[in-house]
């Protein structure tokens, strides 16, 4: 029932997403009264429209591609497989669903309330929370915690409006595919959703701005992507400004600019994936007192994610670059022990980052770009999943894994890998760059026979000289 209420607690937290979630339990876990306020979903952004259900689209497009292309060729055939994309939405939806009922259960064992609606700081210890039913309750808290993520960024002209011109989360939901789509942005969602769509059957075409796809990647990894993309059929126009759109009964009419020529691109529909900037503007945080960057739109924050308010914190897409999930996590926690007066810092040397595309891209830490443009000595090596057992075994044989090594001290700088599983061994080796790892020390690691994570080890001994599974070249025979 609408009306006006109030309530108080230790810690606020803002926003229900990964670092909002993570925050409100941990602060649970250490006795704090604990309330979390969420406008919209548990679990956020991520769960509900970005990582976990275009996962679980991605895996039900690469069922239906292998069935089509390799499983002929290993023995498993189907008689006309189709894509139902109703029932893999269906599916989908369910997967959300209990995921968000775990973080549901996990708040609940915390002993952290929930209460839905939008928070606003009224002052430096008081919130207002507007409730889906027109109601208000007023909070008064002893220390905050901001964790309301972030938001698409609006290009205008090209503004979405869920039928013809759409979002990330616009595209998770569809109910049927168009038969053309153009991708407004090369980066990580353009290229996963655009590679879903283009595995059932979608004619697609990808404008990126920059250069290359998934600009700021690895320019190996990104090129390494771009083949399959294209062996896929999809159109790439890398170094390509939008100029203007025209939308019409018949579809979509965008106007690009490529090499100093207008081209005119049309479609069904198109993805609008151009970036996000930190949901921090309607907040009230200048009424509590809190500064935000005015061109950024981040709440700056310090090592405990301590905002310039000393009781008030920010974690997440919110506070500061990169946008990730499991940075979010980290930084959820880091903000509910600092709190809570526990001794904690968000401290890392490097943050790994995956994109979920055929072959998975896995990076963590130094390119060689970046160790050239620092001036350092370092080189790298590159061994092939070709020479890979598991990836024979797996019909997966395309893929590297890069080492970057700092030449006179051996010491690991960076880890970068094109292929399948990339992204589950590439948290070793941020675990070896956190601990400071030679390069010997991974290629002393023993490995588990046959796995992909073997590509690791080899690389390791590919740059230090001594390569077990590709044929050493004299000139690489020096050893360290």
């Amino acid at each position: 029932m609408a009306g006006t209420y109030a309530r108080s607690t230790e810690v606020a937290v803002i926003g229900g997403g990964p670092a909002g979630y993570m925050a409100a339990i941990r602060a649970g876990q250490l006795g704090r009264k604990v309330l979390l306020v969420e406008e919209a979903d548990l679990g956020g952004e991520c769960l509900n429209r970005g990582c976990i259900p275009s996962k679980a689209l991605i895996h039900a497009s690469l069922l239906f591609h292998a069935l089509r292309t390799e499983g002929p060729e290993i023995g498993v055939t189907a008689a006309d497989p189709q894509f139902a994309l109703a029932t893999a939405q269906k599916w989908k939806d369910a997967v959300v669903a209990k995921e968000r009922k775990g973080v549901e259960t996990l708040l609940k064992a915390a002993g952290a309330a929930v209460l839905p609606g939008r928070a606003r700081f009224t002052g430096p210890k008081t919130l207002d929370v507007a409730a889906p039913d027109g109601g208000h309750e007023r909070v008064d808290f002893s220390t905050a915690i901001v964790a309301t993520g972030a938001v698409p960024t609006v290009l205008p002209g090209f503004e979405t409006d869920g039928r013809q011109v759409l979002n990330a989360a616009e595209i998770l939901a569809m109910p049927d595919l168009p038969r053309s789509m153009l991708i407004l942005g090369g980066g990580v969602s353009g290229v996963e959703l655009g590679e879903f769509l283009a595995r059932v059957g979608v004619t697609v075409t990808i404008v990126e701005m920059m250069p290359q796809l998934l600009p700021g990647l690895e320019a190996d990894l990104s090129r390494e992507l771009s083949g399959t993309l294209e062996r896929l059929g999809v159109r790439l126009l890398v170094g390509t400004r939008a100029a203007g759109l025209a939308r019409s009964a018949d579809g979509v009419t965008m106007t690009v600019d490529r090499a100093g020529t207008r081209e005119t691109l049309t479609a069904d529909r198109l993805f609008v994936t151009v970036g996000k900037r930190p949901a921090s503007r309607d907040l009230g945080l200048e009424e509590a007192g809190v500064t935000v960057d005015a061109r950024t739109g981040f709440v700056g924050v310090d090592a405990q994610m301590r905002t310039n308010v000393p009781h008030i914190f920010a974690a997440g897409d919110v506070a500061r670059p990169p946008m990730l999930a499991h940075k979010s996590y980290r930084e959820g926690v880091v903000a509910a022990e600092a709190a809570a007066g526990r001794p904690t810092r968000f401290e890392f040397r490097a943050i790994p980052s995956v994109v979920f595309t055929t072959p998975e891209l896995a990076s963590v830490g130094a390119t060689r770009a970046e160790t050239d443009a620092a001036g350092q000595t370092a080189r790298e090596a590159r061994f092939p999943y070709a020479a890979l057992g598991r990836a024979h075994a797996s019909h997966a044989t395309d893929g590297w894994v890069k080492i970057v090594g700092d030449e006179a001290s051996g010491r690991l700088l960076g880890v970068h890998a094109a292929g399948e599983r990339a992204g589950e061994f590439i948290a070793e080796a941020a675990h070896a760059l956190e601990m400071g790892s030679t390069i010997r020390d991974l290629a002393l690691t023993i490995h588990p026979h046959p796995t992909f994570s073997e590509g690791l080890q080899e690389a390791a001994l590919l740059w230090l000289g001594e390569p077990m599974h590709v044929a050493r070249r004299r000139a690489d025979a020096g050893g360290r």
